[in-house]
Formats: C-alpha cells, structure tokens, sequence
C-alpha cells in the first residue's frame, strides 16, 4: 500500500479584499511571495477584470485568497496557526498582524481583514503535552492567563517558579 502526501491549501474568502490582504500577509511573512493572480471575465459583470483569486506562500505554506463577496465572513471556528521559535518572532507577528485588528486571549487575534491567527511559540506543544501533568497544567493556566504569548512566563510556569508575580 503506498501513501500519498496530501497537500491542503487554505482558501481564503473576502468581500473584495483578497489581493490587498494577500498583499499584507507576503509583507508580514518572511520568504514570502504572491505566486499568480486570476481575473473575473466579462461573465463576471460588475466584476469583470477585477481580481478573483490570489495565490501566495508564507514561508512555504502555500493559500489562495479569492473575492467571494459579502456572504462569506470568517469566524474564530478556524484559525491559521503559526509556531514561532522566538519570542522576537512572536513580537513582530503579533504587532503586525493584530495592527487595526483585535487581540485576544491566549495568543489569538484577528487581523484587520477578520481572519483569525494563533501565535505560539513551538516549545510550548512540548510543555503542555509534558508527561507529568502538573507541569503541563501549569503551562495551561500560564498561557489562559495571557494575551500575546511570552516564552519566559511559560519556562518558569514549567518549572513552578514565579515571574512577575505569575506562576
């Protein structure tokens, strides 16, 4: 039996925003790119020759944004993830992509276009999934306890120790 590597690709779907939010996103994003763009045909009547779809990558992972129209709206029922190895990675993301948007709890945020993004560092996968379950109980109640994720809370959580004034 072979097994085939299964590519998923996001599909992003705005009113009329897709190229300008695929825009900020490569901006965002290191090694970042628009790959192509498709345009509505004379079928699309008010549409016709405005952008339908845009292909990007962000660092690799490749979606497609396209121009849905109004009746699409995104919920915070999916969010793209995004595991950071530094903190000065999870900075810069965090004030970029929640700039003209909302943070919110537990390193979640919507951007201004209404997409919903998590911000985590990679290690705390590791200290949550921590066979002992006080250690990963701790990290938990560290990370509900936060907005934007800060790696040095979440180590002294780990350890049981305070830092400023959180466990």
């Amino acid at each position: 039996m072979s097994i085939s590597m299964l590519k998923i690709t996001p599909h992003l779907v705005f009113n009329d925003q897709a190229e300008e939010a695929a825009q900020f996103y490569v901006s965002v994003f290191k090694n970042s790119a628009i790959l192509n763009k498709t345009y509505y045909t004379k079928k699309g009547g008010a549409f016709a020759s405005t952008v339908r779809t845009v292909r990007f990558h962000l660092d690799g992972q490749e979606l497609i944004a396209v121009n849905g129209g109004p009746s699409f709206t995104f919920s915070d029922g999916v969010s793209l993830y995004v595991n950071c190895e530094t903190q000065e990675e999870i900075d810069e993301l965090w004030e970029k992509l929640s700039a003209g948007g909302i943070k919110e709890r537990c390193g979640w945020l919507r951007d201004r276009y209404g997409v919903y993004w998590q911000i985590n560092p990679m290690i705390s996968w590791e200290m949550v999934n921590d066979p002992d379950p006080e250690k990963a109980q701790r990290v938990m109640d560290a990370i509900d306890g936060m907005t934007k994720i800060e790696i040095e809370t979440l180590k002294h959580a780990y350890v049981g120790s305070e830092k400023n004034g959180q466990l």
